[in-house]
């Protein structure tokens, strides 16, 4: 919303004042650019070099209705601004007048309001006020949505949508309450936009995720690119070049026709459109996908270690000392942002210290969630955590 607001306003920066889904303590700023998505890392950069060492400011005595009255600040109506927008791109009449069930979790974060406003005969679940998010972080992923995915199996849901809690990161659960992670639904959305809405565009995805976006953009003749993790390194070139979709591991995806910017409502938006246009279950549609990619499962495990175990770890990934774990053997490394071994039949593994939180993340891909996590089970023994 604050994104739109900055294109639609023709504003010079957004702010967001966030802890995203980390604990308060990690309270800071999400500044967004004129563009209407992440401000770029060089103008994250110069905002940074104007804070002082000190600030001096007494902001217990600035008056924010003084402010008002002399029209210094004012308020805009992001939410009916970001609603109005939706509407001029979606049949919300399709959707909302389905024989489809959609559910929707807003982990009490920021989505709650614009989704009972826009899908009213959506079955809804944590979608009021609670600061501590009920003592679950408001992150999108399968362990802190289990609640979620046991609601969708007993109220005859055909899916769910969940959102973080700044709503701009997506989780999704077919109708047997099973999980969907980030890698299936970028496929499912380039499978979508490309054939059945015939846009065309490049796809750029971060580094940790599927190969088989690869063969999926290759399939429909599109140009593919791998970025660093982070979406801003996506929004830079969502701004200079024709990209149909940019997309993240972590549910961060952006699509042609919106802003260059995460929006995990957008997103379900448009995986809901797709189930009601074209009559199928996301099951249905993910065999589609399939068809085209193979079949595959993705799991990831974060590995709270020592400082100097993470140190050693990254030290021999650097200097090439892995070259297999376990019975895995390493046909090939890719050290685009952390290392990403790959081994026999299209499985993967990456490893990378995470950039916000004193972890080490692992990653894995294989034909089935099972081996996937046998390969995450081996790694953790090889590397001593």
């Amino acid at each position: 919303m604050v994104s739109l607001g900055v294109v639609k306003e023709k504003a010079s920066l957004g702010i967001v004042i966030t802890a995203s889904h980390n604990p308060a303590s990690y309270n800071g700023y999400k500044l967004k650019g004129d563009f209407g998505g992440p401000l770029l890392p060089k103008d994250v950069t110069d905002v940074e070099d104007l804070i002082p060492e000190h600030n001096n400011i007494d902001l217990d005595n600035i008056n924010f209705s003084q402010l008002l009255n002399d029209k210094k600040v004012k308020y805009i109506d992001l939410e009916t601004m970001y609603c109005n927008h939706v509407r001029e791109y979606f049949d919300l009449e399709a959707i909302n007048n389905s024989e489809m069930n959609f559910a929707y979790d807003a982990m009490f974060g920021s989505g709650m309001n614009v989704v009972r406003k826009l899908l009213p005969n959506t079955q809804l679940l944590h979608c009021d006020e609670n600061p501590s998010f009920k003592g679950i972080a408001p992150e999108p992923i399968y362990r802190n949505l289990k609640e979620f995915s046991e609601f969708i199996k007993n109220n005859n849901i055909d899916c769910g949508l969940a959102t973080d809690g700044d709503a701009d990161r997506i989780g999704f659960f077919n109708s047997s309450g099973e999980f969907i992670d980030a890698h299936h639904l970028i496929l499912l959305l380039i499978h979508y936009l490309s054939k059945y809405k015939k846009i065309e565009g490049k796809v750029v995805t971060a580094f940790s995720c599927t190969d088989r976006i690869k063969k999926m953009c290759a399939h429909y003749n599109l140009s593919q690119e791998t970025v660093k993790i982070g979406f801003k390194h996506i929004a830079g070139k969502m701004i200079s070049e024709d990209v149909l979709l940019g997309g993240e591991e972590s549910g961060g995806i952006a699509t042609k026709g919106h802003i260059p910017e995460r929006d995990g409502i957008w997103m379900g938006l448009i995986l809901f459109e797709f189930m009601v246009k074209s009559g199928k279950t996301i099951e249905d549609l993910i065999k589609e996908v399939y068809e085209i990619v193979g079949s595959f499962a993705f799991e990831r495990v974060d590995l709270h270690i020592s400082s100097k175990l993470k140190d050693d770890i990254i030290k021999k990934c650097t200097n090439d000392e892995f070259l297999s774990f376990g019975n895995y053997k390493v046909l090939r490394t890719e050290k685009i942002d952390g290392f990403k071994f790959f081994f026999e039949n299209d499985a993967w593994l990456l490893i990378r210290p995470s950039g916000t939180e004193p972890v080490l993340r692992t990653y894995a891909e294989s034909s089935t969630s099972e081996k996937a996590f046998d390969i995450l089970h081996t790694v953790k023994s090889a590397i001593g955590a």
